[in-house]
Order: structure tokens, then sequence, then C-alpha cells
């Protein structure tokens, strides 16, 4: 990689101003002060410089994500998610590799000229020696998760921007990439980015997280946390085991929980040396009962912890994959009822489910947008005899129309133009033995329903550019906000692959009609709090949780309770001015004209819902990718609504 720094020396003038910045840090963060530090005395690097931001070209940044491979996809899915959090908020949020070049960025629509005009692009290099204090280049030189706010960027060209970067670490512990969210127009906003900062932390924990299961699919996985309910989160500890009983890899909360300085002082030594069980052990509760709970204790302090274990995917089946897919058992955030609650109707549908499913009987889900049809399949694939098995979502209405046939069935090595040297398993072969969920099935082109329709039947596939069939062992999940039997009628969806899907139809409410919106509210703020006490909410607070008609279902709560939770810091209480407006009451006035709520339906419940929908589309100035984002809607969901609710959007 080039280096744009100039040669020559700050000027006297120059070098003395810095100085005395660099003498008074009392106002900055440690990692700040020495990140000025290493800008002045080990980069000689001038902080009035003009901008001259280096720029890879395309086939480098290529090369550079094609290094990162698989996980450039779990990360690319993770900043979605993490965008559609802060989405209207000016922010961009940015992927870079260990070099601090951008490989990849997602940008507000309505800031893109401010970031373009900041450097900050693909293939930019955004390392400390090229742009001097940043989120990117700090947070690969510390090792940790940084903000950088406006004038502590040490370029002052750079002190527009508000920073969060958090580094994802790979199975040693090294820096493998950076994930950053940065403002362009961040005016006064040190209590948001301490919440930007959170989600950011969170999401590169997730994809670290990721890569290590991915990592070890043919290793023993062992999870464990000092807290029960924290097994299968976001911050239980992780180890690697090999075949001899001894320990291949460790992430930081392992290393963390268990005492200790450094990975090296746990990579190597044999598992009895660690903890109060042998590998034999390790292997018949693995066999036994993957998902089970089983306390441990530690040999150098008899602390105890909860652990489960899974078995290395190859022992339970002969499936060969390339696939990153992490069994559910090993990467599901939380207990099988954790989102089902007390609601009759999600509970009817949880023991009709479990039965069912668990004798190979397909189940198609019905409910609107954000409902948790996901969770809900996750929680019946734990339920079942294969719960060690990968669960595989497949998101039909996500993947290009062009994509989905080689994602669905894969494709051999040569099987067309720019298909990878070593050919893709496909998303029903890694699911083979464990869980398929095709997520809005509805929006599958009709002739892949015809295909699938075949592979569900036969139990086998051909990858495209293949002549030899492969058995499969599916148990299948489908989920859907459409009304399929009306797209039968209508010519849109095949009848003999809706009734081979439709074993039994469960519909899910939507968060408006449950009864345990209470008892949710609280598993909800203690997946989001998972290392600090539980926040309360105050009483007032908790009326308008449990008035509001939640048009974004348990996506949009989480969203608003996820934000209640950074705002209210130490205090530990939630208040009502710590909720959204639209829950809040806040005044809105609104810019177009509005007709009445319709005739047809003047009750409450429908008027709620209309007003919350009129405050979050002036919230976003009108704007329906914003507006969808926040809610946790789909934009043809909300444009329904909109259709729903007479209302007249402005020109």
């Amino acid at each position: 990689m080039s280096n744009a720094l100039s040669a020559r020396q700050p000027s006297s003038q120059i070098a003395g101003l810095l100085r005395a910045r660099m003498m008074d840090t009392s106002h900055v963060a440690a990692h700040v002060a020495k990140s000025w530090d290493r800008c002045f005395n080990r980069y000689s690097m001038e902080p009035d410089a003009e901008r001259n931001t280096v720029v890879l070209d395309a086939e480098s940044v290529r090369a550079r994500q094609q290094t990162l491979g698989e996980l450039l996809n779990v990360a690319r899915a993770e900043m979605e998610n993490l965008y559609e959090q802060i989405a209207g908020s000016g922010y961009a949020v940015i992927l870079s590799d260990a070099d601090a070049v951008v490989l990849s960025a997602i940008t507000d629509s309505n800031v893109k000229r401010e970031f373009r005009g900041a450097g900050l692009w693909v293939g930019a290099v955004w390392s400390e020696q090229n742009e001097g204090t940043n989120g990117l280049g700090t947070a690969i030189a510390e090792r940790t998760p940084v903000t950088v706010h406006c004038g502590e960027h040490f370029r002052r060209y750079n002190a527009g921007l508000a920073c969060c970067g958090a580094p994802i670490l790979d199975v040693d512990g090294d820096v493998l990439a950076v994930l950053d969210a940065s403002a362009a127009r961040p005016a006064d906003m040190r209590l948001v980015q301490s919440h930007t900062m959170a989600l950011v932390s969170m999401s590169a924990n997730l994809i670290s997280r990721c890569h290590f299961l991915s990592r070890f699919q043919d290793a023993w996985v062992l999870r464990f946390h000092s807290r029960a309910e924290f097994v299968g989160l976001l911050h239980e500890a992780l180890m690697a085991i090999d075949g001899d009983g001894r320990i291949v890899a460790v992430n930081e909360s392992a290393v963390v929980q268990l005492g200790m300085s450094a990975r090296a002082q746990l990579v190597g030594r044999s598992l009895e040396e660690i903890l109060s069980f042998d590998f034999a052990t390790l292997e018949q509760r693995a066999a036994s009962g993957p998902a089970t709970l089983w306390p441990m204790r530690d040999i150098a302090y008899g602390r105890r912890f909860f652990a489960n274990a899974r078995a290395p995917l190859g022992r339970h089946w002969g499936l060969a994959t390339t696939s990153s897919v992490v069994p559910a058992a090993a990467a599901a955030p939380a207990p099988s009822r954790q989102h089902v609650g007390s609601d009759p109707r999600m509970q009817h549908n949880l023991n009709c489910g479990r039965q069912l499913f668990g004798r190979r009987v397909p189940i198609l889900l019905q409910g609107a947008t954000g409902t948790g049809k996901e969770a809900f399949a996750k929680a019946l694939h734990r339920a079942s005899s294969w719960a060690e098995r990968p669960f595989v979502a497949v998101n039909c209405a996500a993947i290009p129309e062009a994509l989905i046939e080689s994602e669905l069935f894969g494709y051999t090595r040569g099987a067309f133009t720019d298909a990878a040297r070593e050919g893709h398993v496909g998303k029903i072969r890694q699911s083979s033995g464990g869980t398929l969920f095709l997520d809005e099935i509805g929006d599958m082109p009709l002739a892949l329903q015809t295909r699938l329709l075949r592979v569900l039947e036969e139990h086998e596939i051909v990858p495209l550019g293949g002549d030899a069939a492969i058995l499969v062992d599916l148990h299948v999940i489908s989920a859907t906000h459409h009304d399929l039997l009306q797209m039968v009628q209508e010519g849109t969806f095949r009848e003999d692959l809706y009734y081979r899907l439709n074993g039994i139809t469960l519909e899910l409410p939507p968060l408006r009609e449950r009864t345990d919106k209470r008892e949710l509210i609280q598993t909800l703020l203690r997946e989001e709090t998972p290392q600090g006490p539980l926040p309360d909410v105050e009483d007032a607070a908790m009326e308008r949780l449990l008035a509001h008609p939640w048009p974004g279902n348990i996506r949009q709560l989480r969203n608003v309770l996820r934000t209640a939770a950074a705002l209210c810091g130490d205090q530990g209480r939630i208040g009502v001015v710590h909720l959204a407006p639209e829950i809040s009451g806040a005044t809105y006035h609104p810019t177009a004209a509005v007709p009445a709520a319709s005739a047809d339906d003047p009750g409450p419940l429908r008027t709620a819902e209309r007003d919350a929908l009129l405050r979050e589309l002036e919230r976003m100035h009108w704007n329906i990718s914003r507006t969808a984002a926040m809610l946790g809607l789909s934009r043809n969901t909300l444009y329904r609504k909109i259709r729903k609710h007479e209302i007249v959007l402005p020109d």
C-alpha cells in the first residue's frame, strides 16, 4: 500500500501548536491522546495538511474482498442490520480490512456528497498513517472499539466527522476487519454517538463470533458463561477442541472469563488442565444433549460456569460443505421459548409446531413482517431431535432473481462465467440433516417453484452444471406475509407446491394483539443489556409501550428498547422521555393534507396505527425507505399500510 504522507517535518509553528495541543489531553479519551502522539512523533504528520486521500484501484479492492471470503457476506448482512437501526441519522456504515482499506459501505442518501467529499468510499485507505486519528485506523491501532468525535480527528479536515469503529477479531485475536459508523453532520451528538458505539461493538462482536463458529466446524466447540442465560448469546465464551482433547482456539470472552491475560495461556493445553471434566465427558454430553446446559468449574479458581457443547459437523453426516452456516444450537441467541412467551396463541403454535415438525411435517408460518417468523422457526428447530445440525435461512425476497437458483441449488466448478473455482454447495445441501427455512416463499419465481417441488418430492438435488443427483435429508419450514391461497387462485403460486409446504399453517399474531407484551419487553431488554443490570421501566413508559399499536411488530419494539436502554444510561430507568416520539406522544405537525380515518373501520386501534405511521413519516421527512427501516417493515408493507389508512403523500 502506498503512503501519501509528506516526508517533510512540520513547520516550527505547526509543531509548537500541536505540542501545546497534545500537552493538554485531559479533555480527550486515552485512545485519542495515544493516537495524536503516534501521528505527531511516529508518522510526522501535519494536522493542517491538505486532503490527499489514497484510493486503491478496483482490482486491488476485489482482491482484498476475496481475501475475506465468506466473512464479507456475513459482515454485509450485519451492516444492513446496523444501518436499519441508525438510518435517518446521517450515518454511513463502513467495513474495512485490517489495513483500513474500505471494502464496503452503506451511506445515507441525504449525505452521500458529504461522505464522498470526506474521502469515505470503497477503496479509500483510512489507516492512521494516511488519515491520522479516525474510527477505522485508530480501532486497528488500539485493537479495541473507539469513538473519534469531530475535533478529536488529527487531520483538521476530518473535524466534520463523528466516527465509531470496532475491530472484528479473527480466531487468534488479531484484527481481521473493522466495522465503523460515521456521521457527516454530527452537530452535538455525544449521547447519540455513545448509543451508536454500543450498536457497532455488538455488530462487530457478532461477526467475530460467526467467524469463529464457521472456522471450527470440524472441531468440538464448548460454549459457556458464568450466567446460564447468557450461553448462546453474544458474549458467551467459545472454546474449540480437537479430537485429542486439546484446545485449538478460544475467543476473547473465554480468555476473560477464565481469568487469563492471553490466548496463549489456553491454546495447546488439554481440556482437563483447564476445566473440571475430561474429553470423554465432553463427547458424551455433546452426543446426548447438545442443547442441554450443565454446570462445570475451572481448575485454577474453582469458579462455576454453565456450558453446552457441539460436536464436529462432519461427525453427524457425510456432507462436505464450504458453507459458513452455523448450526442453530451453536449460534442461536436464546432458549427455544424466548420470543414465544406466554401468549395463548403463541403457546398453541409452539406446541402444535413442535409435535408436527418433530415428525417431519412441513410447517407454513403466516404473519406480518416483523412478527418473529424466523425466531419462531429457530425455536422449532432447537426443539427438534436434529437441533445440533444446521439451521439455514433463505429470504426468497432478498436474493435477486438471477441469483436465487444458484443460491438454493448450488453449482459445480465452471458451471458459468464468474463461478467460484471450487463451485458452491447451495442452501438446500447446506441444510441437509438440519432445517431449511424458506422465508418470504411467496416471492419465489414460478420457474423455481417447479424445481423446488421436485426436490421436496424426490429428496435429491442436481446442482447447476452437474449431471449427478445428490441425496438430501430435508426438514422444511416456510413463511410468508402473502395470502398463498389467493396467489394459487391467481396463478402466481403453484397449487401442488402450496400443499407440499403446508403440512400445517401456524398464524403468528401481530405484536399489538399479543397478551404477553410486558413479558416480551423484559425479554428483549435483557438481550439488549447482556452485561449490565436490567433497566427498570417506569410505569408511565410501560403504559405507552403496552398501548402502542406497533406497526413494525417485534422488530420495531426491539429497536425502540435498544435506543431507550442506551439513552437512559447509568440512570438504569427507562422513562417516557427515552422513548421514540411516536410512542411517547411528542407533538408533531404534519405538512401534508391527511383525510380523516376510514369510516369503514373507525376503531381506536386502527386510528392509533394510522397516527403512529403519520408521526414516523413526518419524523423521517416522508422518506419511505427510512420510515420502513425505522419501523422494521418492507417498503411494500409500508405502502400497503399507507393505502389502507388513505394517507396522502406529499408531492
